[in-house]
């Protein structure tokens, strides 16, 4: 396939433990407890087969959850005590060390202990990769974990990594992302060849510092579908199922496409109520307005996977809400049913045998 991934999940090769049960970093994020309880609820309620750990707070995890439950809280969510939580602003190795009891890293060691197969969190992005990487080890092979999500597209949307985990990239490193991104386009979105870019400032040969070319040369030998160099331009009109980044570059071009998209949908209201006139324009295009806040809404495409651990960890946006959260669950979902880290190990031992260890 070339061009923007489709939006369904793909189905799995492999038996899929029922229920599936994941781990919710309670204590994270701007919006607390409150938030990751709705979503919680909201999931569970349509998803049968689904169970979830609250991790965090017991007590007032319980109160948020009778609250809203009247009292009946749902036989498929527990609870799971964690008596300290990870600041936005705490140093992430620091944290690690001094904060074993943490919401965070309780969620990452029930992963850890296969009492759990997935765990999401709202919380301190560098604390989350430090935990999951200390905890859970690196797949073989694998050296560094990347940030990858879903980015919109005018056709649907493509997968881009590095988003932030690793500032300044080797050759190598590149390469493994790739393979990472195509194993998630494949295992959950049913991409069977999925294409591949790499993110330049240009898309001729001679652009581009040392690593990124080497980074083309190993691309272009590796048998993965590899399409050559884009440009930021490039970015958000579909050419690509997968586009490859280091995370400098990767998480710059994340920032700026929500800040404009932040930024479109201000002037649209702003220019919709200037005058009395506009106003009443705007009441007809209401629907078309709406429809393009839809395509535009951060929400939709929150959740972002830390591919490279040997366990799934989603990253849900920091002042993400309840829709949001449920979506980054729902990611998570989808890469327990699809078998996600076999995927990769399968496409890995294709793509980079000389780094595979013998059995």
């Amino acid at each position: 396939m070339s061009g923007s991934l489709p939006t369904g999940d793909s189905g799995s090769d492999f038996p899929v433990p029922h229920p599936l049960v994941l781990a919710l970093d309670a204590m994270g994020g701007d919006g607390g407890p409150s938030v990751v309880v709705d979503a919680a609820l909201a999931e569970l309620a349509d998803e049968p087969n689904l169970e979830l750990i609250l991790v965090g707070a017991e007590d007032l995890l319980r109160q948020l959850v009778n609250e809203r439950t009247g009292g009946r809280s749902p036989a498929r969510l527990r609870f799971q005590p964690a008596p300290e939580v990870i600041a936005m602003d705490d140093n992430p190795i620091t944290a690690l060390r001094n904060k074993k009891h943490s919401s965070m890293r309780v969620a990452i060691n029930l992963v850890h202990t296969g009492i759990a197969q997935a765990c999401v969190s709202s919380g301190n992005t560098g604390a989350l990769m430090v935990a999951a990487k200390t905890v859970l080890k690196m797949l073989p092979a694998m050296d560094r974990p990347a940030i990858c999500a879903p980015i919109p597209t005018r056709i649907g949307h493509t997968l881009m990594l590095d988003l932030g985990a690793n500032a300044i990239c080797t050759p190598n490193q590149l390469l493994e992302f790739a393979v990472m991104g195509s194993a998630m386009a494949q295992a959950v979105y049913g991409v069977t060849q999925p294409t591949v870019g790499l993110l330049n400032i240009g898309t001729e040969e001679i652009k581009g510092h040392g690593a990124i070319k080497q980074a083309h040369e190993l691309l272009n030998q590796s048998g993965l579908n590899y399409r050559g160099y884009l440009e930021g331009t490039d970015i958000n009109q579909g050419r690509v199922d997968v586009i490859v980044s280091d995370g400098f570059a990767g998480n710059v071009a994340l920032k700026t496409m929500e800040g404009t998209a932040s930024l479109i949908n201000d002037f649209i209201r702003e220019e919709f109520s200037r005058t009395v006139v506009s106003r009443i324009v705007g009441l007809g295009a209401l629907p078309i307005i709406r429809s393009l806040r839809k395509r535009l809404d951060p929400r939709l495409y929150n959740g972002a996977s830390f591919l490279g651990v040997n366990g799934i960890v989603v990253k849900s946006h920091g002042n993400a809400d309840a829709v949001a959260f449920r979506h980054a669950i729902c990611r998570a979902v989808s890469e327990i049913r699809n078998e996600l880290l076999a995927k990769i190990l399968r496409l890995q031992q294709t793509v980079l045998p000389s780094q595979t260890p013998a059995d």
